[in-house]
């Protein structure tokens, strides 16, 4: 069963009526933007999207260095935030990388967790999100991986070298998710993810 369909700037529920929901995943895909060969087969630019997660406090700050959760940190301090690993190229069908969150023990004085991506050494490569095609942010209940939400990134991202795609936040005791869907100027996570301390 596909989960509702997002646009950007578009909020829902996640956890309002569905007590059960305690585990969710987030799953990101992405494709390189194929481009003609020799006798017009098609190669594509091997391109390594990171996949990020910034667990933020009321303030919208990084509360510690450890709340940044990457290919380098792959699980939070808390444990709440675990990272499933590196893909290297956006290859194959389905999620390259996800980021399973256990709701029920995100710490109190984390309020937003924000999913972002970066270009893995974007400048020497010479690669920017206009090279890559069919990304994608999508909620999954972690019970059984059932597609909750899904937000296809379908603007033009020429030029920005990371993606803030969305963000689970709490409201009134409940997560919500809110499509984002922003390019930004970034050229490693860390550089990002200073911009929240």
């Amino acid at each position: 069963m596909a989960g509702i369909n997002l646009v950007k700037g578009q909020k829902i529920d996640l956890t309002k009526g569905k007590a059960g929901l305690t585990q969710v995943i987030a799953g990101l895909g992405w494709d390189p933007v194929a481009s003609k060969g020799f006798f017009g087969r098609k190669k594509q630019a091997n391109i390594d999207c990171d996949a990020s997660a910034l667990l933020l406090g009321e303030n919208g700050k990084l509360t510690k260095e450890t709340n940044l959760v990457c290919f380098h940190n792959k699980t939070s301090l808390c444990r709440s935030v675990v990272h499933s690993g590196d893909n290297l190229t956006g290859e194959g069908e389905g999620d390259d990388e996800q980021i399973k969150i256990n709701l029920s023990v995100v710490p109190a004085d984390v309020h937003k967790i924000l999913i972002v991506v970066n270009i893995y050494d974007c400048v020497n490569r010479k690669q920017d999100f206009g090279m890559i095609e069919r990304a994608y942010i999508r909620i999954l209940d972690g019970s059984n991986s059932q597609e909750l939400v899904r937000f296809n990134l379908s603007d033009s991202y020429a030029g920005m070298t990371a993606l803030i795609c969305g963000e689970l936040y709490r409201h009134g005791g409940e997560w919500k998710f809110s499509a984002i869907g922003e390019g930004a100027h970034a050229v490693h996570i860390d550089e990002l993810a200073r911009r929240y301390t």
